[in-house]
């Protein structure tokens, strides 16, 4: 991992943000690290160059809101909680269409997917197992 709390902690201070050098602080970044690891870096285009500054300030933003909130990327679901509220007189749920399994209960912020998607492989065809 490149992504260090000093690293972070110099990111953050340009944000006028401020992080502890501390072991939450550590575990924050590891497991903000996980996420984009898990969620983003596994989908790289193989023939595409990632800058790692980029990386490492979008492990700086997962791990922003994983000290705020412990286990933020990693949340537990069933599948019929996949749902929108679609009325609310006579509340009416409607079941979530093309978005199914983890990707559609996992969250997502719009800043690191901003600056990851470029570098994202884009999937086509159809896959048969």
């Amino acid at each position: 991992m490149a992504a260090t709390v000093e690293g972070w902690i110099a990111y953050a201070a340009l944000r006028g943000d401020a992080v502890a050098n501390d072991q939450a602080s550590a575990a924050a970044l590891v497991r903000g690290h996980d996420y984009i690891d898990f969620h983003y870096c596994n989908r790289f285009g193989s023939a595409v160059r990632v800058d790692e500054e980029i990386v490492n300030k979008a492990v700086y933003e997962a791990a922003k809101l994983e000290l705020a909130t412990s286990g933020f990327w990693s949340k537990t679901y069933t599948p019929d909680q996949q749902k929108v509220l679609t009325a609310v007189g006579e509340i009416k749920w409607t079941v979530r269409g093309d978005a199914s399994g983890p990707d559609a209960a996992t969250p997502v912020s719009t800043k690191i997917d901003s600056m990851l998607r470029p570098y994202m492989a884009k999937l086509t065809g159809i896959f048969v197992v």
